[in-house]
């Protein structure tokens, strides 16, 4: 029964995705077409019609898993141990320390390999 209710909903899920492209569409021509209106109702129009659209979207199979793939990325971010002020200024200044110090490196690898192609030319 839940196999039949899946197709079922992909049945319809192309029909969805073309009224969402016609209410994307409309929102852009419509945009450009009130080009004279002022510019609050032009993205109070667009913001509406985006709205309706993402609404409409996340009804389909595609959008509900995409709306689940938001929940569970959230839970994973959730428990995440993320690195103290003190573990982040100290990584930080590693990495700056580490790129000065290649930065010099290049300088002077450069530096020398020009000396040394002026003596050769000339």
């Amino acid at each position: 029964m839940k196999h039949n209710a899946e197709v079922q909903g992909s049945r319809h899920d192309g029909l969805k995705w073309a009224v969402v492209t016609i209410l994307v569409v409309l929102a852009v021509v419509g945009n450009s077409y009130f080009a004279e209106q002022a510019l609050l109702y032009r993205v109070l129009g667009v913001v509406a019609l985006g709205l309706a659209a993402a609404a409409l979207a996340l009804t389909t199979t595609k959008g509900r898993s995409l709306s689940e793939l938001a929940r569970s990325s959230r839970k994973e971010i959730q428990r995440v141990v993320w690195p103290t002020r003190q573990e982040t200024i100290q990584t930080t200044a590693i990495v700056l320390v580490a790129v000065l110090l290649v930065g010099l490196m290049l300088w002077l690898i450069d530096t020398l390999l020009g000396w040394a192609m002026s003596g050769i030319i000339g």
